[in-house]
């Protein structure tokens, strides 16, 4: 059985690992070239201090992992938020991303999120099952957005609410 928890420090060696091969295999991600174990873990507690980051482990083992972001750095935005999940080969259709997505969500309207957004490199019919399965609905694709393994891909981007709030917000924690 999966098990969802906070990620830490300890945690970056296996979200690099799971990483890793989205970076290099893939456009999933824009990156090129996959961060280590020091950048992943700089990266997990800037989330954990503003967002969250999540893990998923079965039997013990990090098997996936979610996190919440900035969606744009200006701060009208700041009640919204970008959300990514990522596991390792073989663990989609198991129940682990929906596991981190909704543990995710819970942690951002804690933390008074209103607007989870995602970006989904196309194709990806897993990713796009999963986002739609969890309320995300379309709100467009940028065309040719980014050059990665010699061709060009689109994004779709989709959006949901966290959290109906009353107004004026308060400052997300």
């Amino acid at each position: 059985m999966v098990q969802v928890r906070d990620a830490s420090a300890a945690d970056a060696e296996a979200c690099a690992a799971i990483y890793a091969p989205y970076v290099t295999d893939s456009a999933i991600t824009f990156e090129i070239d996959p961060p280590g174990p020091a950048e992943m873990a700089s990266r997990i507690a800037q989330a954990q201090s503003t967002h969250a980051w999540l893990v998923v482990e079965d039997e013990d083992r990090v098997i996936g992992y979610a996190y919440g972001g900035p969606m744009k750095p200006r701060a009208a935005y700041r009640w919204s938020c970008e959300v990514s999940v990522y596991l390792e080969p073989g663990r989609r259709r198991t129940g682990a991303g929906r596991a981190l997505y909704e543990a995710l969500f819970a942690r951002l309207t804690a933390r008074g999120y209103r607007t989870a957004v995602a970006g989904m490199t196309l194709p990806n019919p897993a990713s796009e099952g999963l986002h739609k399965s969890l309320g995300f609905e379309p709100i467009g694709t940028y065309r040719n957005i980014g050059w990665k393994l010699n061709t060009w891909h689109d994004v779709a981007w989709v959006q949901r609410p966290l959290a109906i709030l009353p107004d004026p917000p308060q400052e997300p924690s």
